[in-house]
């Protein structure tokens, strides 16, 4: 299989530990050299722990999977302290939908797949039968196709704030509407400017009652690569999942409610080795801190991300909707 390494030339110190686990094969009695795996996903991040789902006190977990539509529903609710520093992740919601025809060029079931993300996006904000004014960022750079999942979702979104500031909702002969922008801020590399610094400046600007954030994210598993979409109110820490830590966008540091979708585009290539070697039992791995910056994606990424941006924008235009009425 073709695929496409993506080399992260600049890593930062900081020592957050959130997203990060630390593993350590041993093979046959020879123990492997140690490297980080890095995940954006909650429901990975349970799994590193390799506790019973019952012992994670401050942790609730619910799971549904719909045969028809193979869709695989998990919920992670983390409600302690002491259960956020074991998974590394801060409290909140974390809902992760797993759809492995996601990767298909089946309208139909993107389609589908778009409603379900609706459904959950309407049980996340708080009281969505109130008008607000919604601002939607689109992390990535537009320029690394497995990291521009972000720029292309904002592309498709029906925008409407411009419009009903100029000439009110009745130029979309509707009584009531949100009122939706959308900002791509770009990376630091381009603009010279942190993220977070951009988008604060916009909301401070603009005034939004919500911030919802869209990232392409980093997985533990291969088989959840461009496979997964995961929806969290707890907001997001830019290039976390490839341990390039960037400024918060949270509601703590907004002052407003933040909440994230992502896809995981990219896996770690020491994860890969890892896979690997755990379903051959064979062999030892070498230079696997040389692995640690390197991810990879696959050879179709391009077709896959423009798919992906086409569903997750559908699926906030179908949640922002106040016509809409979820089933």
């Amino acid at each position: 299989m073709s695929i496409h390494i993506l080399k992260i030339f600049a890593k930062n110190k900081f020592t957050n530990i959130i997203n990060i686990r630390k593993i350590s094969l041993e093979i046959r009695g020879a123990e492997v050299e140690s490297y980080i795996a890095r995940t954006d996903l909650a429901v990975e991040a349970k799994e590193c722990i390799n506790m019973p789902e019952h012992s994670i006190n401050g942790v609730r977990i619910q799971e549904n999977y719909n045969e028809e539509m193979d869709i695989k529903t998990t919920t992670v609710v983390i409600e302690s302290k002491n259960a956020e520093k074991k998974l590394g992740k801060p409290m909140g919601h974390y809902i992760t939908l797993e759809a492995p025809g996601l990767v298909e060029p089946d309208e139909d079931y993107h389609r589908e797949i778009s409603l379900e993300i609706a459904k959950h996006l309407l049980n996340i904000i708080k009281k969505p039968d109130e008008e607000k004014s919604i601002l939607v960022v689109g992390l990535g750079n537009r320029d690394v196709t497995a990291d521009s999942l972000g720029p292309c979702v904002v592309d498709h979104l029906f925008i409407t704030r411009h419009i009903i500031m100029e000439y009110g909702k009745a130029a979309y002969e509707k009584h009531k509407m949100h009122m939706i922008s959308g900002i791509v801020p770009g990376v630091m590399a381009k603009t010279g400017m942190e993220t977070a610094e951009i988008v604060k400046g916009v909301v401070e600007k603009t005034e939004p009652d919500l911030l919802i954030v869209v990232d392409a994210l980093a997985a533990r598993s291969t088989k959840r690569l461009n496979r997964t979409v995961q929806i969290t109110d707890t907001g997001i820490w830019p290039g976390s999942g490839v341990g390039n830590h960037r400024n918060a966008l949270t509601e703590e540091s907004l002052g407003i409610p933040v909440i994230a979708i992502g896809v995981p585009t990219v896996v770690d290539a020491a994860t890969i080795v890892n896979d690997a070697v755990t379903l051959t039992k064979e062999g030892k791995i070498n230079g696997m801190s040389e692995l640690n910056s390197m991810y990879v994606t696959g050879k179709d990424i391009d077709s896959i991300v423009s798919r992906l941006s086409y569903t997750i924008s559908e699926a906030i235009n179908i949640a922002l909707d106040m016509e809409y009425e979820a089933t």
